[in-house]
């Protein structure tokens, strides 16, 4: 399990799959609270083939390291991976947040972008009125029953309960001071009127029950994006556990160079 020290965080990651594959490394970023293992299907079939590389962002999963106020600062935590694993160019693919670190990541640095997937995420965080009203009252309720919420509502109807709670678990261990200064860094995040300038390749795959980042928010994204193919799935907003195999086959299709 190796890791790199990163200013004042000890980063968790797993770097697999052989040097010589196909094409660039993909890496893979996950969303707030959640870890990398979310990419564990992902993950099993693409390091057959290629290399691929995937972290604990700071405070989650085996991951050290306090909050940060930024977006921009968890980009430059990816950076300096992807530098210290001397990765000069590769695929991004971010869930939710890991979707706002990848955006940063191909405006700030776009030679190291050759395609980019965007899972469940957008480009200016606006919340819906429900999600505003649970932010709003978070620090009036018992943590773990806060967390319990929002990862309640970010799976489709009909999902598993006994899956749901092993996810609530797994977030509620993620500190709080990490999750509510990253939720302030969420709520400030907005590239919405520069993600025109990203020329990298794009595909944009939403759940269509999404109630965290609806798909219309994602949709108004789309249309700003040069270079962008739009897929929307049945389902919510965990999308890499709710259909692994349908978003495996979309992001195997793009990166391929075929029509997702």
């Amino acid at each position: 399990m190796p890791q790199l020290e990163v200013a004042g965080a000890a980063l968790t990651y797993d770097d697999e799959g052989p040097r010589d594959g196909d094409g660039v490394p993909l890496v893979f970023v996950h969303g707030w609270t959640a870890n990398r293992h979310r990419w564990d299907h992902q993950v099993a079939h693409f390091a057959r083939k290629r290399r691929v590389v995937r972290l604990d962002l700071r405070g989650h999963g085996e991951s050290g390291g306090a909050g940060v106020k930024t977006v921009a600062e968890l980009a430059a935590d990816l950076l300096a991976l992807l530098d210290h694993l001397e990765i000069e160019r590769c695929v991004l693919v971010g869930h939710s947040m890991g979707g706002m670190i990848s955006q940063t990541v191909a405006l700030s640095h776009p030679e190291r972008v050759e395609r980019m997937v965007l899972v469940n995420s957008i480009g200016r965080m606006t919340y819906s009125r429900g999600r505003g009203l649970l932010m709003g009252v978070s620090t009036l309720v018992p943590f773990k029953l806060f967390v319990a919420a929002n990862i309640q509502r970010a799976f489709a109807p009909g999902y598993p309960r006994e899956e749901i709670r092993a996810y609530v678990k797994a977030s509620a261990d993620t500190p709080r001071e990490v999750v509510m200064t990253l939720y302030g860094a969420m709520r400030a995040f907005d590239v919405l009127d520069r993600v025109g300038e990203i020329q990298a390749p794009t595909l944009m795959i939403h759940g269509y029950h999404d109630i965290q980042l609806p798909v219309q928010q994602m949709l108004r994204m789309a249309k700003a994006y040069p270079d962008a193919t739009v897929r929307i799935l049945d389902a919510g907003h965990e999308l890499p556990v709710e259909k692994p195999a349908e978003l495996t086959a979309a992001i195997d299709a793009f990166v391929g160079g075929k029509p997702a």
